[in-house]
């Protein structure tokens, strides 16, 4: 995954922020890391992929799944901030290979979490 991306988000103030508790980490540990990437695709092809979203801008919580704190530290909660940090036009369906790049984002993210030693 490009460091590139991870840079630009250490940067903003609120992406930042966003940091996985034990209670995350230890919900992770018992499903398995193949398990989050299940629900991180599932949470992608039906909250932010389809072309048209009633609720854009509120469909991702903020907390209560770590998928949705990955979401929120990657950019990738939402049609407009994926337009904006990713590129990735609203209004139109996101492609196969769109919500493979944004699921192996936020499972980097994830991983990341998990290798830092500062929390």
């Amino acid at each position: 995954m490009e460091n590139d991306i991870f840079k630009r988000l250490a940067k903003s103030k609120f992406r930042s922020k966003f940091k996985l508790s034990n209670k995350d980490k230890d919900y992770i540990l018992s499903k398995g890391f193949d398990k989050i990437e299940e629900h991180a695709r599932e949470f992608i092809s039906k909250r932010v992929a389809p072309a048209f979203i009633p609720n854009d801008g509120k469909q991702t919580p903020m907390r209560n799944h770590p998928v949705f704190i990955a979401q929120h530290a990657t950019a990738c909660c939402c049609r407009g901030c994926i337009e904006k940090w990713h590129g990735f036009k609203k209004g139109a369906e996101l492609t196969p290979k769109q919500q493979d790049y944004l699921v192996g984002l936020i499972m980097e993210w994830i991983r990341r979490q998990f290798e830092d030693k500062n929390d």
